[in-house]
């Protein structure tokens, strides 16, 4: 069975050590940050705060900081299994007959139990308060001394198409400017800012809905984030992730619907044409971004559970808890990819790239140009359009192993024939393209290169010892008197 909610969750990992409560008062400007970065980079647990200063609301951070605590959240041995079942489900032909249709029926059965599932009432809804609330009654973080403000990190922003309708979730971080308004960070390429420029076209004296959940169970949560195609929506993965539909309620006083089980809901609006300075807000760069103007939310409802938890993240200097995340989409959206690009063996995100600055994609190389090929279908791919330098290995380079594919790739490469340059789309958080949202990207191509690629030199085999002396050597050891066999 899935988690039910966040707190199910917590319960599981303060059963299994995974879980630390801090009773000591801890002010969320800038001290929760500085623990929590410690305890993370140390490999230590998710840290309930029960006693941020200012507030009294326990806050929740660290909660998925480890591969271990991911698999936890999503029910698995691996982060393989996962793949497996994505896989599975891409796998699938046109029936060819009538047992090609009835084999199938299972699948699409199984299917149709992901989509959300609408409840009138829920414990989101514990407590409503239309007046008299203030979002400074929250822990909200201000993580870094030279960030603008506090800011809600981990919200799941809820839009709805304004030409569509269709839902979409997304994670943007909040700057609080007062009581009852935020920002709301919408990068140009982001889903919510596309439903902000389409209602503006339609009216820019308009307003739009919008609706954030806060401390959602731990797969919804993660939801926000994964780059899924816009017309897929992110509550139905979400249930196809955790094996159950997630259970939505309607908000109280706009159209949107919100997980049932999350901890805190703010509901309200953005203005079409307002904007306002947000920023500076030290991210997941390593660096702080810098101000901007973006669209205001203003909030016109609280509602949450009676004694509610504020889940939280830091982003920062890499490695940080989105480390584990980005590596949860690598490794579970690795079949979609290779489902459009077959001959994609293995990619790896190294932390250091900070997701979008570094990509290694391992190949089976089999025709001229291949590597660049696959460049240029990198930069076509969602989110991975941002992706500053992809690097192509052959399929035998374990792109996992950052010292292999150092190795193999310099030895690989004459710079000036193997490196390409081009211009595209860049994260806006990307302070050092020429323009915001605009610059250029590097494609190198590392592999073993042919003949028909007009390389007419041998190419060297690589230095390996031979099994028979391998296994010589190994039953001497104990005898060498050289430690533990290596």
């Amino acid at each position: 069975m899935a988690y039910r909610d966040l707190r199910e969750f917590v319960k599981r990992l303060e059963a299994a050590g995974e879980l630390k409560r801090i009773k000591a008062e801890v002010d969320p400007v800038l001290e929760v940050t500085e623990i929590a970065q410690r305890v993370t980079r140390s490999g230590g647990p998710a840290l309930l705060f029960e006693r941020p200063k200012g507030s009294r609301v326990p806050l929740l951070i660290n909660l998925l900081g480890s591969e271990r605590r991911i698999n936890m959240a999503l029910e698995v041995e691996s982060l393989g299994e996962v793949a497996g079942r994505i896989r599975g489900f891409l796998d699938v032909h046109a029936p060819q007959g009538l047992l090609d249709k009835i084999k199938m029926l299972p699948k699409l059965a199984e299917l149709g139990s992901f989509f959300p599932k609408t409840v009138k009432s829920a414990p989101c809804k514990e407590v409503i308060r239309r007046d008299g609330f203030s979002l400074l009654e929250f822990p909200i973080l201000q993580c870094w001394p030279k960030d603008a403000g506090r800011f809600i990190t981990w919200p799941l922003v809820i839009t709805r198409n304004p030409e569509t309708g269709k839902r979409n979730v997304g994670v943007y971080r909040m700057q609080v400017f007062d009581e009852k308004t935020t920002g709301m960070h919408w990068q140009t390429q982001k889903h919510g800012a596309e439903h902000f420029r389409r209602a503006r076209a339609q009216s820019s004296a308009g307003r739009i809905e919008v609706a954030v959940a806060i401390g959602a169970e731990p797969v919804t949560a993660l939801a926000g984030i994964l780059p899924i195609p816009p017309d897929l929506d992110e509550m139905m993965f979400a249930g196809f992730l955790r094996r159950e539909p997630v259970e939505m309620v309607p908000c109280e006083t706009c159209s949107l619907e919100v997980p049932a089980q999350a901890e805190i809901i703010l509901e309200g609006y953005v203005d079409l044409s307002e904007m306002r300075v947000e920023g500076p807000f030290g991210d997941h760069t390593g660096f702080y971004s810098l101000e901007g103007e973006y669209p205001v939310f203003h909030v016109t409802c609280v509602t949450h559970r009676r004694d509610p938890l504020y889940l939280t993240t830091i982003v920062g200097p890499p490695p940080q808890e989105d480390f584990y995340m980005g590596h949860a989409v690598e490794r579970i959206f690795l079949p979609v990819m290779q489902m459009q690009y077959p001959e994609i063996v293995d990619v790896a995100m190294p932390a250091e790239g900070i997701f979008h600055n570094l990509m290694i994609v391992a190949i089976r190389k089999s025709y001229p140009g291949h590597a660049r090929k696959i460049m240029n279908a990198i930069w076509s791919l969602g989110q991975a359009m941002f992706t500053k330098v992809v690097v192509v290995v052959d399929h035998d380079v374990d792109v996992q192993n950052c010292r292999e594919v150092a190795w193999k790739a310099l030895c690989a490469i004459d710079p000036e024939r193997d490196v390409q340059f081009v211009l595209g789309p860049a994260d806006t958080l990307d302070h050092a393209a020429r323009r915001q949202d605009f610059g250029s990207k590097m494609g190198i191509d590392a592999t073993r290169k042919w003949a028909s690629e007009g390389f007419d030199r041998p190419w060297p085999d690589e230095i390996v010892m031979n099994e028979v002396t391998k296994q010589r050597v190994d039953s001497l050891w104990q005898e060498l008197g050289l430690g533990a066999k290596r």
